[in-house]
């Protein structure tokens, strides 16, 4: 079968992944895929804002690994993307971002549930266990309907992050997510299935179930993610994500070409 594109995946330059472009790319080929997208982690504000994303003088590098890829891989359609993190105050440095290269998407994700936890941090997971789990997940929701909101992005990242280490409310979020796939709708953001979520403590894609079905009820577009940290995870588990999108009742996903979305069956 065809495979959809993968349009989530990393490269050295975020110092937490391993492989370069070109190596991706290979991968991609051998495993059958026609597309596949670069999106790795913004340059922040300050380049001592943490330690996993890109400085700012490596933006340029980063994007003359991805047209290398592309050079050694004509057969393969490669896009140039970032991840950026969506904070409450920092659009103006997103908007500069965007007016820097001629970028095909911007995958909008929160990580940042204040300005200093980023909530997926193994390092920082005992922050967790002093917290409210529905307080942090409202909190994380938030942000990610601002981010919708912004219109800053073409598609929303692993939009249920906060279960990654399994700190499930007890209460129903149901309202958190319909706020946040209207949003989404509103804006023209599609979300991403991130199959990552397979490979921590979760062991679930991003979304889950219940979430996808809502955005299909929503009417929101989807793409499709492996979130890729080295060169054998591009791809990974599609099979799962195409069957789970396609019980939740989606029969087409989306691709991006100079920021603009282009629908094609699943």
């Amino acid at each position: 079968m065809s495979w959809p594109a993968d349009y989530h995946m990393h490269t050295p330059l975020c110092r937490h992944a391993v492989g370069e472009p070109t190596e991706y790319a290979a991968h991609a080929v051998n495993i059958g895929l026609r597309e596949i997208g670069f999106s790795d982690h913004n340059p922040m504000i300050r380049d001592d804002y943490d330690d996993w994303h890109m400085r700012q003088d490596e933006l340029d590098e980063y994007v003359e690994k991805v047209q290398k890829a592309r050079q050694d891989h004509p057969s393969l359609q490669i896009k140039l993307a970032l991840e950026v993190d969506y904070i409450p105050g920092h659009e103006d440095w997103i908007r500069e971002l965007a007016a820097r290269h001629p970028w095909d998407y911007f995958i909008g994700s929160v990580h940042y549930v204040s300005d200093s936890w980023d909530l997926d941090n193994p390092k920082k997971i005992s922050e967790w266990r002093g917290r409210d789990s529905f307080e942090v997940w409202s909190v994380y929701f938030e942000r990610l309907t601002k981010a919708a909101e912004s219109q800053l992005f073409e598609i929303i990242g692993h939009v249920d992050l906060a279960k990654k280490f399994c700190f499930y409310p007890q209460q129903d979020c149901t309202g958190l997510f319909r706020t946040f796939l209207d949003a989404a709708k509103q804006s023209g953001a599609a979300i991403e299935l991130n199959t990552a979520g397979l490979r921590k403590d979760c062991k679930e894609i991003y979304p889950s179930r219940q979430i996808l079905q809502l955005a299909h009820e929503t009417r929101v577009p989807i793409t499709f993610a492996s979130d890729a940290h080295a060169p054998q995870e591009v791809g990974m588990n599609f099979a799962e994500a195409v069957q789970l999108a396609r019980s939740a009742g989606y029969t087409h996903c989306c691709r991006f070409t100079h920021r603009k979305l282009d629908a094609v069956l699943l």
